[in-house]
C-alpha cells in the first residue's frame, strides 16, 4: 500500500517537474507518450513501461543499448540504437574543454533529465562522478541528446532520443529513483582488448570490465562505488547497506553463484586475452619478416637493374669509353 502510495505521488511530482522545465508554453515533447510498438515490444519480453531500464553504450561501434527489467528480476535488450556522432577518441574524460566523451559508470535520477535542452531532449551524466573526481577530472554538461551534434556527448537523432527519453520518463513514473548508463571504449571482448593492450588506458578499461562481466553474468546492472581509485561493484541488494568505501578494495560481491560465474566469466576471458595477444604478436612478426623480405627483394632488384643498366650504357652510350678512345687516335697532334 505505502508502495503504490509512493509511486502516485512520485509520478505527480516528477510530471509537475517535467511541466515546470517546458521550453516554450505549450511545448510538451518531453511528455510524447511511448509508442504502441514500443509498448507491444515490451510486453512480448515480460517487461512494462515503467520497469526499471538501464542504458550500456560502446564508443568504437557507436551503439546505445536500452535494457529493461523483466518480470523475473533480469533484464533484457529491449533495443540497440545507433549512436549519431561523438566526439574525442577511445578513453576517459580529464578536463573542462578537452571535448573527450566520458567513460565509465553513471547513476541518471531525475534532476539530470533536461526537457529544456537546445538539442532536442537530454539527460546529464552527471560527470563528474565519484570516480571522476577521485582522478581530478573536470567537465560539465556532458549528456546523451538529440541533434546530432557533440562535443564531448553522445548525439543521437531527434526520434532515437524522443524514445529514450520517454522510457526513461516511463521508469521514473514506475517508481524507479535512476537507471545507470555504462559507457565502455568498445565491446568488452578478449580480441578488442588484446588490440589495445598498448593504450595507456587499459588499466581502466579492466577495472570498467569487471563491471561489464558483473552484467553479462547476473543479467542486473550492479551498484557500484570507488575504492583507492578504483571501481568496485556490489549486488545491488547490497548496494544500501555499504557505506562511501576507503582503504582496501573489496572484491565483486554478490550472492555466490553470481560471483562463480564472474570468476569464471574473468578467467575465461583472461585465457582467450592471453592468446589472442600471442596470436597478434606472432602476426606482427610475421608481418614484420614479410615486410623485411619485400624491402630485401626491391633492393636487390633496384641493384640488379642499375647493374645491367650501367653494364649497356658503357657499351652503347656515344659518350663511352670506347668511342672516347678512338676519337683521342683519330685526333692530330698538336705541335
Amino acid at each position: 500500500m505505502l508502495r503504490r502510495v509512493f509511486v502516485a505521488v512520485f509520478a505527480l511530482v516528477f510530471a509537475g517537474i517535467l511541466a515546470s522545465c517546458s521550453p516554450l508554453e505549450g511545448d510538451g515533447r518531453h511528455l510524447v507518450p511511448l509508442s504502441n510498438s514500443a509498448k507491444v515490444r515490451l510486453a512480448s519480453m515480460g517487461s512494462s513501461p515503467g520497469a526499471a531500464m538501464m542504458v550500456r553504450i560502446f564508443k568504437q561501434e557507436s551503439v546505445l543499448e536500452v535494457w529493461k527489467q523483466t518480470s523475473d528480476g533480469r533484464y533484457k535488450l529491449f533495443n540497440s540504437y545507433e549512436i549519431c556522432t561523438w566526439s574525442g577518441e577511445l578513453g576517459p574524460k580529464f578536463y573542462e574543454g578537452d571535448r573527450q566523451a566520458p567513460e565509465g559508470f553513471y547513476t541518471i535520477t531525475p534532476g539530470l533529465m533536461n526537457p529544456n535542452s537546445n538539442y532536442y531532449l537530454a539527460f546529464n551524466l552527471g560527470f563528474p562522478n565519484k570516480f571522476d573526481r577521485a582522478h581530478g577530472r573536470s567537465g560539465s554538461h556532458l549528456m546523451v541528446h538529440g541533434a546530432c551534434s557533440s562535443a564531448g556527448c553522445y548525439a543521437m537523432e531527434d526520434d532515437q532520443i524522443a524514445e529514450i527519453y520517454a522510457l526513461a520518463r516511463e521508469a521514473f513514473t514506475g517508481g524507479n529513483r535512476s537507471f545507470e548508463v555504462q559507457i565502455f571504449p568498445f565491446r568488452m571482448t578478449p580480441q578488442n582488448l588484446a588490440a589495445h593492450q598498448s593504450s595507456p588506458h587499459i588499466g581502466f578499461w579492466n577495472n570498467l570490465k569487471e563491471g561489464h562481466d558483473f552484467f553479462e553474468v547476473a543479467n542486473m546492472p550492479p551498484a557500484w562505488d570507488v575504492c583507492d581509485g578504483r571501481y568496485v561493484f556490489r549486488q545491488p541488494s547490497a548496494a544500501s547497506a555499504a557505506a562511501s568505501m576507503a582503504g582496501q578494495c573489496p572484491a565483486v560481491t554478490a550472492d555466490q553463484r553470481i560471483v562463480s560465474a564472474f570468476m569464471d566469466r574473468q578467467a575465461t576471458d583472461q585465457a582467450a586475452l592471453t592468446s589472442a595477444i600471442t596470436r597478434l604478436a606472432d602476426a606482427e612478426q610475421a608481418s614484420a619478416l614479410a615486410e623485411q623480405r619485400r624491402i630485401n627483394a626491391q633492393a636487390e632488384m633496384t641493384a640488379r637493374s642499375e647493374a645491367i643498366g650501367g653494364f649497356f650504357d658503357a657499351i652503347f652510350s656515344p659518350f663511352g669509353g670506347g668511342t672516347q678512345q678512338t676519337a683521342a687516335v683519330e685526333t692530330p697532334a698538336q705541335p
